[in-house]
């Protein structure tokens, strides 16, 4: 299963993250989780929101240049090396991880965003090894 990332690139300037988030807020695209890094020109707000199509629509008509691109959310057990495990079982089957951000819910479990280069391949090889990977959708009602 994959989920929408919306992807919004920024001018690195004071302020600058305030007015993209006013403009979610203002028609109602709740952020479920985000992951910011920067460059010295601009930077790259990653966000999972409840309304990925309208969230880039909105932005747009404010002049914010930005992207949808499909991502795995990952559920794994929040303990000691559950994450490498599962880092491995992609490894072994030759798929490159491009990043990957971690969500923080109330929940015993930990979930992960993650953008490989095949992410079809991706959501087999989870599927085989019976990790479970979740919808925007359901993440929002987490």
């Amino acid at each position: 299963m994959f989920a929408k990332q919306l992807t919004v690139f920024i001018e690195n300037r004071s302020g600058r993250l305030s007015e993209v988030l006013h403009v979610l807020k203002e028609n109602n695209v709740n952020i479920l989780s985000l992951s910011l890094a920067d460059t010295t020109e601009f930077g790259l707000l990653r966000l999972i929101v409840d309304n990925a199509a309208l969230g880039k629509e909105k932005l747009s008509e404010n002049g914010f240049s930005s992207l949808l691109s499909d991502v795995s959310i990952i559920k794994i057990a929040h303990e000691v090396g559950s994450l490498q495990s599962l880092l491995k079982i992609i490894d072994n089957n030759g798929v490159n991880i491009e990043y990957m951000y971690g969500l923080s819910i109330e929940s015993d479990e930990a979930y992960v965003v993650l953008k490989a280069s095949d992410i079809a391949k991706v959501d087999e090889i989870l599927t085989a090894n019976g990790v479970h990977t979740i919808s925007c959708e359901e993440l929002a009602n987490i």
